[in-house]
């Protein structure tokens, strides 16, 4: 069976995206009549149903699921090779997602010296306000938070994710914080995205019901250090990215007890990206720079094809 119009499979593409066929005409700049037409020509091609249509409601069958994310991979590879072949191959670019705060701590302060070595290559880098699980078809290079257990990747252990609480030096004296005890009826600062953390934190720390005088939820882990250096409360930080602010003093070790996740961070590629030269040099230049970024030396564990 000969492959579906290219034209099907993107109006397919834009049309899940969105989760309406009016959407996807005003993006393709057709009716949604038209939109609809297409799709249906595509279902009828492959003999499947790839949308469940409700009166209101636009949704994926599982067969639509599936095409949707190696559609989504072949197209990102399209771009890709189009832009290169754009740029006659005079430059590369490298494709880099990265977490926000691993972003603002670690990456930005040393980039510049990245550039300057590998002025050939351009990198486009996408920080993500909430944890990436995966490495997307979109991206060359990727850093995620987990547990190294993806397939068909390389994956890079750089350091292990723990969370320490941190407050502004003069709450520590304001309040008088001598022990994990000390923290009950005081206000605590979490991640919106990790709401369990003090509660794992305080059972390994051995107090028994950690009630806080208030809670206060941020989004990004930014925000909640750039809170607990301004004195809002006490928060849950994460250790290894944190550690300029500590050297700094703008932010202070409450105690020892660091809470492993039993996450890391990871650095991860494709087997068949890999073995480009602007990712092999951006990957050797990530470890070299993070791969000591805590007591623990990085690991390499490669998941291929399992």
């Amino acid at each position: 069976m000969s492959s579906p119009p290219l034209r099907f499979l993107k109006t397919f593409q834009i049309a899940a995206r969105l989760g309406s066929f009016k959407a996807a005409g005003e993006e393709l700049c057709i009716t949604a009549s038209a939109v609809s037409h297409q799709i249906k020509a595509l279902e009828n091609e492959l003999g499947l149903i790839l949308f469940d249509r409700g009166p209101r409601s636009l949704t994926l069958t599982a067969a639509g699921s599936y095409y949707l994310e190696h559609i989504d991979a072949v197209f990102s590879r399209l771009d890709y090779a189009t832009q290169q072949l754009r740029m006659r191959h005079t430059r590369e670019v490298v494709r880099l997602q990265v977490p926000s705060f691993f972003a603002s701590e670690l990456l930005l302060p040393r980039l510049a010296a990245f550039s300057a070595r590998h002025a050939d290559t351009d990198i486009q880098i996408a920080t993500d306000i909430t944890p990436n699980d995966e490495h997307s078809a979109d991206f060359d290079v990727s850093i995620i938070v987990g547990q190294g257990d993806w397939q068909d990747v390389q994956a890079i252990r750089l350091f292990a994710q723990t969370y320490i609480p941190a407050c502004a030096p003069m709450l520590r004296h304001k309040w008088r914080i001598d022990s994990p005890a000390d923290l009950v009826q005081r206000p605590l600062i979490a991640h919106n995205q990790r709401p369990d953390l003090w509660e794992r934190w305080a059972m390994m720390a051995g107090v028994d019901m950690l009630r806080p005088q208030q809670l206060i939820h941020f989004d990004t882990m930014s925000a909640v250090v750039n809170a607990a250096e301004q004195g809002v409360g006490i928060a849950l930080v994460s250790a290894p990215l944190s550690d300029a602010r500590f050297q700094s003093g703008s932010l202070l070790r409450l105690f020892d007890q660091e809470l492993a996740t039993g996450e890391s961070y990871y650095l991860v590629t494709r087997p068949t990206d890999a073995g480009r030269t602007g990712v092999a040099n951006l990957v050797r230049w990530m470890l070299q720079q993070f791969g000591g970024a805590s007591r623990h030396e990085p690991i390499l564990a490669m998941h291929e094809n399992r």
